[in-house]
């Protein structure tokens, strides 16, 4: 029995495809540096000189300084505030910006996947329908002149083989790029959440200034009631019931900027949470029911550059200019093609068979010095990526630094503020009751009334920067990003 031997078509493309294997197994090397890491810091120390195990006694509360304990992703919910935990997810659920962030991840992602496909044959099939004429030309052999219909099908198959590495590099640069959205999208996460409280606890802060600056002037009230009685008697002159009223209506001018900032951060967490303003925001958290963290996170100088997404985006974007290296060098250098076809070209009379297959090699020889410069601003901007790199590693170094010192100084400051509010209010029901008694003159009573005012204030604003520092921690040290699930669409029914 005869064999019969495979169609021309099968066998061109076994034999393509034999190429395209030793080919590439030849192609084993990619033309650029290879990427590597920067090495992270070398110090131990986040800080100059020694950094305490705790922070001062503060309102009560010391802060401790945990080395090596990690950040974890719903930090928020260990300031114990049921009320806000349900405005982060809120927001985490509706913001439109980490929509954004998901939707350029996925399109980075999906062209990544398309990249992949250099690294395969392009294959295509063509078909045509002609209506034709011949007509030779004159002295020729006549042939028949009549319109006649030409079919053709056809099928062909091409691949560039990658002979320099120079569509790895791209790939490689590609893959660099995803990763970069993908960072950018956990800094939105940090970025999102870290606002949303601080947000809060502005507004919470606020409120207590308020209610701080209500009370004294319920106080200045009560004295003025008294005053009036006195100056009725004649025991005082009506000028101190003028001026009681005159440091009243001071106070009560500050009322309306307070207002003012508990709406601006009304209206900035409801754009947070993908709200218009006139939707609101629900009622004030009171700054009462945030307990301050005790335990904070201290990482390793060595951990921050790993966990930072800042820090991670840089070194993508390194990556990304590295393999540019590599792509512009391939770019000088031959590049082979191979390619076959198979088809089937016939009129009404008849039809019969073509094929093709061959190589085809190309090598850039004068292009004025185009493929060269490229390459040498792909090496710059190596060069560029590297420096911003190392200044994102220095800025985040300078962040944690700050914050970390920034706690210290807000301990002492709390207890500064501490002593001066219990001062304060000692001294001034100590002269109420002595102007009361008519011991003491009004102007005793309004210093006193100014002072208390004024460490109450102070205090709350102390107590408010504590806690936005504690969360600026959170943040500088990553924000645990890694353990949240970012990159997974939220709930839309939720909305």
């Amino acid at each position: 029995m005869t064999r019969r031997s495979p169609p021309r078509c099968v066998t061109m493309v076994r034999m393509a495809s034999r190429t395209v294997i030793c080919c590439s197994v030849v192609a084993g090397c990619a033309v650029g540096p290879n990427f590597v890491r920067p090495d992270p810091p070398a110090g131990k120390s986040l800080t100059a000189g020694v950094l305490p195990a705790q922070t001062m006694l503060a309102d009560g509360t010391a802060q401790r300084f945990v080395s090596g304990q990690k950040v974890t992703a719903n930090w928020w919910q260990l300031f114990a505030c049921p009320e806000l935990d349900a405005v982060v997810a809120d927001s985490l659920a509706r913001s439109p910006t980490l929509e954004s962030a998901r939707a350029t991840l996925r399109m980075s992602q999906d062209t990544l996947r398309a990249g992949y496909g250099v690294f395969f044959p392009q294959a295509s099939l063509a078909a045509g329908a002609n209506r034709e004429k011949y007509n030779p030309a004159p002295g020729l052999v006549q042939a028949p002149t009549t319109p006649f219909n030409l079919f053709t099908v056809s099928a062909s198959v091409s691949y560039a083989i990658d002979i320099w590495g120079g569509q790895r590099r791209q790939l490689e640069a590609l893959r660099a790029q995803s990763e970069n959205q993908r960072y950018a999208l956990a800094a939105s996460y940090i970025m999102l959440s870290g606002n949303v409280v601080n947000a809060v606890v502005a507004r919470a802060a606020y409120r207590a200034e308020m209610d701080a600056t209500i009370a004294s002037i319920d106080l200045l009230r009560e004295q003025l009631r008294i005053t009036r009685a006195q100056a009725a008697g004649g025991t005082v002159s009506y000028a101190n019931v003028l001026s009681i009223q005159s440091q009243m209506a001071s106070m009560e001018a500050t009322l309306p900027p307070l207002a003012q900032k508990m709406d601006q951060a009304a209206d900035l967490l409801a754009i947070l949470s993908g709200r218009l303003p006139s939707e609101g925001t629900g009622s004030v958290i009171a700054l009462t029911s945030l307990t301050l963290p005790v335990d904070l996170p201290l990482s390793l100088p060595s951990e921050l550059v790993r966990q930072r997404p800042d820090v991670l985006q840089a070194e993508a974007m390194l990556h990304a200019a590295n393999a540019g290296i590599g792509v512009a060098t391939a770019a000088m250098l031959p590049s082979l093609t191979l390619s076959a076809g198979y088809g089937i070209a016939g009129t009404s009379s008849g039809s019969g068979p073509f094929w093709n297959v061959g190589a085809g090699l190309e090598q850039p020889l004068f292009d004025a010095g185009t493929l060269w410069y490229q390459r040498k601003a792909a090496i710059e901007a190596r060069a560029v990526a590297l420096g911003g790199y190392r200044q994102t590693v220095l800025s985040a170094f300078q962040q944690v630094a700050d914050t970390l010192r920034g706690l210290q100084h807000d301990a002492e400051t709390l207890h500064a503020e501490t002593e001066a509010v219990d001062a304060a209010d000692g001294a001034l029901r100590l002269v109420q009751a002595n102007y009361a008694a008519g011991v003491s003159n009004y102007l005793q009573v309004l210093v006193a009334d100014a002072q208390y005012l004024l460490a109450k204030t102070g205090y709350v604003q102390a107590v408010g920067q504590r806690l936005q520092d504690t969360v600026a921690l959170y943040l500088a040290l990553g924000g645990g990003w890694w353990d949240a699930p970012i990159e997974k669409e939220p709930d839309r029914r939720a909305r």
